[in-house]
């Protein structure tokens, strides 16, 4: 770099450019003043070269150069278009080919983390902040930082982790990166943006990471407020959304108006339309209605239907209750939940459910609430069209680019944490049968029906068998190297996990084994990658027991694969009688029909 001539001095005079100080001012080797126009320069400003066209839209170039700007310490890298900067833009890095038009204000402090390191209070609203969000948070890391929040010890070493991550994203200037492009926006402070990313009409956006990379960036749409947050590759947040103090996650999207705070969003979800405030939206959460609010929920792989709510004052103490809903689970069109309540994976809940439940032992569920009742149907969402068809449809829904991909997502829905609440749900089903004398049953806040308990015992048997016979394919018998996995699991928000081994992970994040976030990472996806190995594990163990064996040999693996073919079978069997049972009442056309009955051989 070097300074400027007597003459590029005098060209960009004559050009209505006034400098405090021209001597401040570096430029490219190969600089030329041709195409800077009105433009005020404060402190020091280097400039690159302008050179070439820069593409507006598909057909649309223009030549790059700076017209009616103000900038103060500013770096500007090569053929950038800068135009109509009503304020100013201060302290900041512009990175090559980005284009910056019609914008208020543009400014950064001299310090400052661009939202990162920021404390969220998730789930209990009223409670201490429990995340941490920076742009490397996972849903798993979220996870853990929410099980460390009774563990000090624990809590304190993440806290010291992120804080150490967030010290080398500390910055003394603001960053616009590689092709960035901002048009008609009134205000940007302290916000760090990566290459590609587009901001076209947002209102303002402060103390705000946005997270991009050239297979996915990052787009901010028109009269968005995004403050004390950081939004991550492939996400979108638009059409008058408001967030703050919240993380929205990888392929993410919030827009027509939805309003979040103090909330954490992964990995394919999408919000439109209504309210968040201190919720845990784990990988593939949605929610598009107006009048929902999800509030102090944990959730995964959830849909919510029209004008849900969950209330976090169960009485006058205020917004300290909360809850969670399995992955897998649905709420019905009106759902009402009092927290606190905890549901069971793929249960859908109807109505205003006031009596607390307790149903994780109770998977695939319908949960009604009938006045201060709240009914408990076992098992029977297992064999529906719409489990069917959410099961289905997640692994194909992962907008994520295939590499680089952060949080981990498990979509196997027969898999050992559910099936391990299958199995308590059957044993407590079947004692309750035993030591019942009237029609109805009551267990964890909810009523059953004497009926409904045994159908859900034989739902539960099937799920079992499925289980098995899928999972102990007999082309991949071996006897288990190690007990790991035959024990507790757990789903961290998409990571499902024998439970000794994040135990593990933990002990050696508090003895000081696991040092930083990337070791933690390494670690949750090293347990992710040995899945296959964990869930063999626990099927054998469970085969052991559900069959009543000594050992298992190849011939009995071959019928315990018999076995679960012949329960697969009875299941798409009454998932075909469930979608004709729709046809019946006349909502759905005959074709449709038959091309989801012919999908589902």
């Amino acid at each position: 770099m070097r300074s400027l001539t007597v003459e590029e001095i005098n060209v960009l005079k004559c050009n209505g450019c006034f400098a405090e100080d021209w001597a401040d001012i570096t430029v490219d080797e190969d600089f030329s003043p041709e195409y800077i126009h009105n433009v005020a320069f404060y402190g020091e400003v280097t400039l690159g070269l302008f050179e070439k066209a820069v593409t507006l839209e598909q057909g649309f170039s223009r030549h790059a150069g700076i017209y009616n700007a103000t900038l103060r310490n500013t770096t500007v890298g090569d053929n950038c278009l800068i135009e109509n900067v009503g304020n100013y833009i201060n302290n900041y890095e512009i990175s090559d080919e980005c284009v910056i038009s019609n914008v208020g204000v543009i400014t950064a402090d001299d310090e400052t983390t661009f939202g990162q390191g920021n404390k969220v209070a998730v789930l209990n609203e009223a409670g201490d902040a429990n995340v941490i969000i920076y742009d490397g948070l996972t849903s798993q890391m979220a996870a853990l930082m929410m099980m460390a929040a009774d563990n000090r010890p624990l809590w304190e070493r993440l806290h010291t982790m992120v804080n150490d991550y967030v010290s080398n994203r500390k910055s003394s200037k603001g960053l616009i990166g590689y092709r960035a492009k901002i048009t008609n926006t009134r205000e940007i402070n302290n916000t760090w943006i990566d290459d590609d990313c587009e901001i076209n009409g947002a209102s303002c956006i402060s103390e705000t990471t946005l997270k991009g990379m050239t297979e996915a960036s990052v787009f901010i749409g028109h009269d968005v407020i995004c403050k004390n947050s950081v939004v991550m590759a492939g996400a979108s947040v638009l059409d008058g959304a408001k967030i703050d103090n919240c993380f929205v996650g990888e392929a993410c999207h919030v827009g027509r108006g939805f309003s979040a705070e103090s909330s954490i969003f992964f990995a394919n979800s999408y919000m439109d339309n209504g309210e968040a405030c201190a919720a845990f939206c784990g990988p593939f959460s949605v929610s598009h209605h107006k009048a929902s609010l999800l509030i102090g929920v944990e959730t995964s792989f959830y849909n919510a239907g029209s004008a849900t709510n969950f209330s976090n004052h169960a009485y006058k103490m205020g917004p300290i209750h909360y809850g969670s809903l399995q992955r897998g689970s649905k709420t019905a069109s009106g759902a009402h939940i009092l927290m606190p309540a905890q549901i069971g994976a793929f249960s859908m809940c109807m109505g205003k459910i006031q009596s607390h439940p307790h149903s994780t032992d109770f998977p695939f569920s319908y949960v009604i609430a009938d006045g201060a009742t709240t009914w408990l149907v076992p098992g029977c969402n297992l064999a529906t069209v719409g489990t069917y068809r959410d099961i289905t449809k997640w692994p194909r829904r992962d907008k994520r680019p295939a590499n680089g991909r952060s949080s981990v997502v498990n979509s196997k829905w027969l898999n050992p944490f559910v099936i391990q609440h299958v199995v308590e749900g059957k044993k407590s089903l079947t004692n309750a049968i035993d030591n019942t004398d009237g029609d109805e049953i009551l267990l964890d806040g909810c009523t059953i029906k004497y009926s409904s308990a045994q159908r859900g015992i034989g739902y539960y048997d099937m799920a079992i068998r499925m289980f098995l016979g899928e999972t102990m394919d007999e082309t991949c018998f071996h006897l288990p190297s190690s007990t790991t996995g035959t024990g507790e699991w757990l789903d961290l928000s998409g990571l499902l996990a024998p439970k000794s081994e994040i135990e593990q992970l933990t002990d050696d994040i508090l003895e000081g084994v696991t040092t930083d976030i990337k070791s933690v990472d390494q670690r949750l996806h090293h347990i992710h990658n040995n899945y296959s190995e964990y869930v063999w594990n626990y099927a054998y163990s469970l085969a052991l027991t559900y069959y009543n064996m000594d050992n298992i040999t190849e011939d009995d693996i071959a019928s315990i694969v018999d076995n679960g073919n012949v329960a697969h079978e009875t299941w798409i069997k009454r998932i075909a009688a469930d979608a004709e049972k729709e046809f019946a009442m006349g909502d759905v056309a005959e074709q449709q029909l038959n091309d989801f009955l012919e999908s589902l051989k």
